[in-house]
């Protein structure tokens, strides 16, 4: 034999010796098959917080909140023979153990999925398991079938329960789901829960039957024979799902709590059996509860307690006012939003003790503080309202838990809250370069004129997410520059949430009780005591003029009187000199047509009328430039009519007196959990 021939010999056998190193592995032109009893050295494709650990096990997550983690094998499978053939028969089994340090505190469960992408790059790292956004949750185009093995019921995606098997198409809302747990092998095959969350391994069986188009899924404690009788039977022909070569892999993600997702082991077969995973070569789970105790805490402990009786009053003194430091208040109705609820001891570590040096701002609802907390490391927002009255209190709190699943770049993320006593504590993502109002009126760096109408273009997309958008209508009711956060690259976003309301869509708002801040309350709101999506609108115009004119609502002339900014515009536009409005600190640097724009839209969202407003949609195709501005006159906009109005009897005096008359003595309106 040559040695060229010895060399193409040892080159064709070569791939096929490297493989049988890893898993065990058998292929054909129509099966598949392959087991893993641990992954060390296989070449898994891994992303997010997951990884292989080096007793051999992949962990896709850990004790890091808001992560997500997949563990992807690293070449799609052929489940057709041709682009239009049948989704052939496949099988797979594998095993897994959920861990939490922090004992019943889980995560968000994961899944084992079957995708024709191995990029999840776009899914969110909390509810969505890793596999989906809010947007993509439900699409046809996802061609995604996943068995979720969830740990959190959540109520936006039906969850029967917080310990559940789930057979999920193209989207988190399974199309069936059973209670975690097993059927005996006996007479009257008895059903046994099984909880997904412990420190014994779980072994898991999927099989698809491409005859009958028959899902089954199994589950049981590793070491136990396969139950006879499926945890879950479903029909449904994968062959309207899958692609002709897809991926198959396991996704997971922690929300604010978290937890260890690891799986052990994994057989898979295409018109074949999964092979047997042989338990006896899996690696083992860690450890991840508490340490047993040493010999010297035994041999000290008799001492100690002798000490601790001569100090007990001492003890029972520090003790009490710990109880009273971190005592919070607690009802039943509160227990469905635990994982949004924060540990009054956790946020008063994160702000060290609420802390001057870690005060942010002050406004007419409370202080905020800047927090870091103890278990994520992630930094937060922390911000402390009181309230006297329990009434609303529950409605609030529900509001508040359904304003923390709002998801866009330019809303700041509210995480959850806190009760204590007579106070509020509501938990947001930090903005590190803090309020806009500070670069407008303090001592901050001038923002440049594109930084400005970037942040307007900015939030007037998160109010149009937040009227239209999301799976209810939120109005704010307090949009101004103290409220409007800048990320690290200057983004605006929109914050505060504390006065905001929310109800479905196409229903009518009930708020009788005026909230917000003078100078940005629309005529109408003062008048009748009603917020709507254009009272909103109204204080995004205010708002609008203000960062281009870089001055507030109301100031005072020489003379002592009242100048609303609205008819300070007004006057100028009419001289033909409306460019003398922009503010002085650009010193000219700025493209006149977007000045004039923003101008002019800023005075058409704070019309006196509310019917001659755009909605947010209008605004931003304006500010796109997709729509032309309609052509807009100084004399449509003069707030001084509203005088000739109160005597036609389109509005009360309460209306006429907001404008232009001195600013009333509240500032921003108190903040009310009894009618709000």
């Amino acid at each position: 034999m040559t040695t060229t021939t010895s060399m193409k010999l040892i080159l064709s056998i070569l791939p096929i010796l490297i493989v049988g190193l890893i898993p065990e592995f058998s292929t054909g032109n129509d099966h598949t098959q392959f087991v893993y009893t641990g992954f060390t050295g296989s070449n898994f494709t891994l992303d997010g917080a997951a990884r292989i650990t080096s007793t051999g096990l992949i962990e896709l997550t850990n004790d890091t909140a808001r992560v997500k983690g997949h563990a992807v094998y690293p070449s799609p499978l052929r489940f057709r023979l041709s682009p239009d053939g049948l989704v052939q028969s496949f099988s797979t089994s594998f095993v897994f153990g959920i861990l939490s340090s922090f004992g019943d505190i889980r995560g968000h469960g994961f899944a084992f999925f079957i995708s024709p992408s191995n990029d999840f790059t776009e899914a969110f790292p909390i509810q969505f398991l890793g596999l989906f956004n809010s947007t993509n949750n439900g699409s046809l185009s996802n061609h995604i079938f996943a068995i979720e093995l969830d740990t959190i019921q959540n109520t936006e995606f039906a969850d029967i329960d917080n310990n559940h098997v789930g057979i999920d198409i193209n989207s988190l809302n399974s199309l069936k789901s059973n209670t975690a747990g097993f059927y005996n092998n006996n007479k009257n095959a008895t059903f046994t829960n099984l909880p997904l969350i412990g420190s014994r391994p779980i072994q898991t069986w999927v099989e698809y039957d491409g005859n009958t188009t028959q899902i089954n899924v199994t589950i049981a404690p590793l070491g136990m024979e396969k139950p006879v009788r499926p945890l879950l039977s479903l029909t449904f022909n994968l062959s309207t799902v899958l692609t002709e070569q897809a991926y198959i892999g396991f996704s997971s993600s922690t929300g604010l709590s978290t937890g260890h997702h690891c799986i052990l082991g994994l057989s898979f077969g295409i018109n074949s059996p999964a092979p047997v995973i042989d338990s006896t070569k899996l690696p083992k789970l860690p450890y991840l509860g508490p340490r047993s105790p040493s010999k010297l805490l035994e041999i000290i402990l008799p001492i100690a307690s002798a000490i601790l009786v001569l100090a007990i009053g001492t003890i029972a003194v520090i003790l009490v006012r710990r109880h009273l430091r971190y005592k919070e208040v607690h009802e039943d109705w509160e227990v469905e939003y635990g994982p949004h609820r924060f540990a009054y001891k956790d946020l008063y570590r994160a702000t060290k003790g609420f802390s001057s040096k870690n005060l942010i701002g002050v406004g007419g609802f409370g202080r905020v503080y800047k927090g870091v907390l103890p278990k994520s490391k992630s930094e937060v927002a922390v911000k402390r309202v009181s309230y006297n009255s329990k009434q609303g209190i529950k409605q609030f709190v529900a509001e508040v838990v359904s304003m923390g699943h709002l998801q866009h770049n330019n809303i700041v993320k509210l995480f959850g809250y806190c009760r204590r006593k007579g106070e509020l504590l509501l938990v947001y993502d930090y903005m590190v370069n803090g309020s806009l109002d500070k670069y407008l009126y303090g001592e901050e760096n001038t923002l440049d004129w594109g930084q400005r109408f970037k942040i307007i273009k900015g939030i007037a997309s998160g109010l149009l997410y937040l009227h239209e958008e999301w799976d209810k209508v939120v109005i704010h009711r307090d949009v101004k520059p103290n409220n409007v956060l800048l990320d690290k690259e200057m983004n605006g976003r929109l914050g505060d949430f504390g006065l905001a309301r929310l109800y479905d869509h196409g229903t009518d708002p009930q708020t009788t009780h005026v909230v917000g801040t003078i100078g940005y309350l629309a005529p109408e709101l003062v008048h009748r005591g009603k917020a709507t999506t254009l009272t909103d609108v109204f204080a995004f115009g205010i708002f609008i003029l203000e960062v281009t004119c870089g001055r507030k609502p109301m100031t005072e002339d020489t003379q002592s009187h009242q100048v609303m900014l609205v008819d300070w515009v007004i006057q100028n536009w009419n001289k033909d000199s409306l460019l003398s409005t922009i503010d002085i600190k650009l010193q000219g640097n700025y493209d006149v047509d977007e000045a004039f724009l923003a101008l002019k839209l800023g005075l058409l969202c704070s019309h006196p009328f509310p019917d001659a407003r755009p909605n947010m949609r209008q605004v931003l195709q304006y500010l796109d430039g997709d729509v032309p501005l309609p052509e807009l006159l100084p004399a449509n906009f003069s707030f001084h009519m509203l005088a000739s109005m109160q005597g036609k009897g389109r509005f009360g005096p309460s209306m006429v007196s907001l404008y232009p008359s001195p600013m009333l003595d509240f500032g921003s309106i108190s903040f009310s959990l009894d009618g709000r």
